[in-house]
């Protein structure tokens, strides 16, 4: 029995060794065939086959472009994440009839979120893609039946679905559509971000900041985001795309590398101040274009920069950039040069005087007119100060004749030695011979010296100098004959810190001897005081200045003027030199009562602003028959800036709002209540720009704004429906 016992258990056991020993021998066979997979030719092609799979390699990451901010730190450009929207119609999880069932539902929800296509088109481009990869699946299919070993290039895993880049608000929302709202390895979106401008002060001095190109990865395509592009783009990284656990994940091999950030010399209020006034200007004279520029006279800084350009619906955007580009015959704002020329080589002195009799001269065939010329008055002798005083051409052709006509060569030289001829580069990038002074010199072979180009030059014609170079110069009179270099871009700065401080350049560091100096200031302010400026005189500080009148050369001969003022104030300490130009103003032209008023506008304003006046010096007379305008806005703001000037507010209990309309009558100012709602279109008439785009953007709106000062209209009525995204157009004048 014990025995019987016995073999019975060497029998399982034998069973069981029998067991162990087959398993034994299928784990070697499968170790043997890993292994040769591994490390034969055919384990190299499965691993390329599970890689192709389950890896998408070397996708560009692109950096965060650099911000473009004032001299005190608000945004002037600012990176935006856009997302390109993509399926992939590989995706594990994505069934045919799932997509089939839901592509009508999710092409219409497309269409009208995203009207550039309909929704047919949104339906055919979708069905496309999943016939892209049934037929990617047949030729693999074929390849593998043939023993081709060739690739198929899976083009239906990243198909465009939305021709535009979205906001994040516009991703969250397709994200809740028909289909696309399944988990990503079901309906196969992926979703690539990318970086975008945003100009949170809307059209404010946007031709200087400049533009991207649509395509980021092209860069900047104008204005400092070009000049800058190389240090604002920074440098892009890698990423694979790989299926994790069924799930496609973005996983960083190289990081990408930030781009600088750009601090400008640009001041956001001095810039509203001019670019309101000169549009003010040019719409009140039908002009079509105007530039503007204001520059800190001890550092070179522009402060402000505006080029206006009418566009075919009659309102003014920024457009060239005419402050660099704008290459016309300067007029009389060059006669300055010439007597600064005249008095330093000892031609003149500022009593000298010249006959002008009724303001006509002819030189070699050729007339000089004043331009007075038709009244027919004889005003006998000017002096050389007179003759700049009152703008005249015929004092300041004699003086440069007397002193040149002998020797032209001489004359240049001077301008030479002032440092007008000098090539400059500029912060915005130009062609050709744009943004440099184009004037001649006798012996230059291509540009033709006539027997009459010495006084024509004399008094601002035959040469092509752009508004900058008019800045530059006056600027240094203004600067102790210290001539720099306008600059825009101040600092470059990288994770908050410092890396490059941008000074200007110094073009000349004396433009000529210092009793010229002193004399020339002299005549400046008497073109003020006593001559063809006089209505830009101040009631508040003295400045200095000429006035221009040019006419314009179209086609071999002249088709309207282009008026211009430049100076600085206070004349007796100087602290801004600001040049003004306006092409073809309709009206008698003027470069006094048109330029010059823009100017005057522009000094008045930022004198105001700077006044360092404490709030009882500044209490509004209560006999006054007008109150100021005070805007709309943020109630606690609007109180604190009324009870300093000594104003109470009538009428205001308790307000539940901290949004207020006001207005005034003979009692004083009133505020009324607007009611704000994240659900509605906020009410911004009447409001400032910054009160404005913050409660429009707090309700979850993209604001495009244009021009300066107060909200006079809003495109989307006040009162209805948010639709989160949506994007606002607001006019300020």
């Amino acid at each position: 029995m014990e025995q019987q016992q016995n073999n019975s258990n060497e029998g399982v056991m034998g069973r069981y060794g029998l067991i162990v020993a087959v398993l034994l021998l299928f784990v070697g066979l499968i170790v043997f065939s890993a292994g040769k997979i591994i490390f034969s030719a055919e384990g190299k092609k499965w691993r390329e086959v599970g890689k192709k799979e389950t890896v998408i390699n070397d996708r560009v990451i692109l950096p965060n472009r650099g911000n473009i901010y004032t001299y005190d730190g608000k945004l002037l450009a600012a990176g935006e994440p856009l997302y390109g929207v993509y399926m992939d119609f590989w995706a594990d999880g994505m069934k045919k009839d799932t997509l089939y069932k839901y592509v009508e539902d999710l092409s219409k929800a497309l269409a009208k979120k995203f009207p550039g296509r309909s929704a047919n088109q949104y339906r055919n481009v979708i069905l496309n893609g999943w016939k892209l990869r049934e037929t990617e699946e047949r030729r693999m299919r074929d390849y593998q039946a043939r023993g081709i070993k060739k690739k198929v290039p899976l083009r239906s895993r990243y198909v465009r679905i939305i021709k535009e880049d979205i906001s994040y608000v516009d991703l969250k929302e397709i994200q809740t559509f028909p289909f696309l709202n399944l988990r990503s390895n079901k309906s196969g979106l992926i979703v690539e971000e990318k970086n975008a401008r945003k100009k949170p002060f809307g059209n404010l001095a946007t031709r200087t900041i400049g533009s991207v190109y649509k395509d980021l990865e092209k860069g900047g395509a104008s204005g400092l985001e070009l000049k800058y592009d190389s240090l604002l783009r920074g440098v892009p990284g890698v990423k694979n795309r790989q299926k994790i656990q069924g799930k496609w994940m973005d996983v960083v091999e190289i990081p990408a590398q930030d781009g600088y950030d750009l601090v400008t010399t640009l001041d956001a209020d001095i810039q509203e101040i001019t670019e309101k006034a000169l549009r003010e200007k040019l719409m009140e004279t039908d002009a079509e274009s105007g530039t503007a520029i204001v520059m800190e006279v001890k550092t070179g800084e522009i402060k402000a920069i505006s080029n206006l350009d009418r566009t075919s619906s009659g309102a003014y955007y920024e457009g060239n950039p005419n402050a660099f580009s704008y290459m016309n015959e300067p007029g009389s704002t060059f006669k300055t040069v010439t007597v600064m020329a005249a008095l330093d080589d000892g031609v003149v002195t500022p009593t000298d005087s010249f006959y002008v009799g009724n303001g006509l001269f002819q030189y070699k065939g050729k007339w000089v007119r004043d331009h007075y010329w038709r009244q027919g008055r004889d005003r006998g002798y000017l002096t050389v100060a007179e003759g700049i005083e009152i703008s005249s051409n015929v004092v300041i052709s004699k003086i440069a004749l007397k002193g040149y006509e002998n020797n032209p060569k001489k004359y240049v030289d001077a301008i030479d030695r002032i440092g007008l001829r000098k090539p400059l580069s500029w912060d915005v990038p130009l062609n050709g011979i744009e943004g440099t002074s184009v004037i001649r010199y006798p012996d230059d072979k291509n540009n033709y010296w006539s027997k009459t180009t010495l006084p024509w030059m004399s008094f601002g014609y035959e040469s092509k100098v752009p508004p900058i170079y008019m800045l530059m110069f006056y600027n240094g009179i203004a600067n102790g004959g210290r001539m720099i270099k306008p600059f825009i871009a101040k600092k470059l700065i990288k994770d908050g810190k410092v890396l490059t401080e941008f000074e200007a350049v110094v073009v000349n560091p004396k433009m000529c001897k210092d009793t010229t100096l002193i004399q020339i200031k002299e005549m400046l302010r008497g073109v003020i005081e006593k001559g063809t400026a006089k209505v830009v005189k101040s009631d508040f500080f003295p400045i200095a200045g000429k006035t221009g009148t040019a006419q314009i050369a179209s086609g071999g001969a002249y088709s309207g003027y282009y008026v211009s003022f430049c100076g600085y104030f206070p004349a007796d300490d100087p602290q801004y030199t600001c040049f003004v130009g306006i092409r073809k103003p309709k009206g008698v032209p003027s470069g006094g009562g048109q330029a010059g008023m823009v100017f005057k506008n522009i000094a008045e304003q930022i004198f105001t602003r700077n006044a360092r006046l404490f709030p009882e010096n500044c209490k509004v007379d209560s006999t006054l028959s007008k109150l100021p305008l005070v805007k709309n806005g943020n109630k606690e703001k609007s109180e604190a800036v009324l009870s300093s000037i000594g104003w109470k507010i009538t009428d205001n209990f308790d307000l539940l709002s901290n949004w207020v309309k006001i207005s005034s009558d003979s009692l004083g100012y009133h505020m009324n209540e607007l009611t704000v709602s994240e659900k509605i279109v906020p009410n911004v008439f009447g409001m400032g720009a910054r009160d404005a785009v913050y409660l429009l953007e707090k309700s979850g709106m993209r604001v495009n704004l244009v021009g300066a000062g107060k909200v006079v209209s809003q495109s989307l009525r006040p009162g209805s429906k948010v639709t989160n995204g949506a994007t606002i157009r607001i006019v300020l004048q």
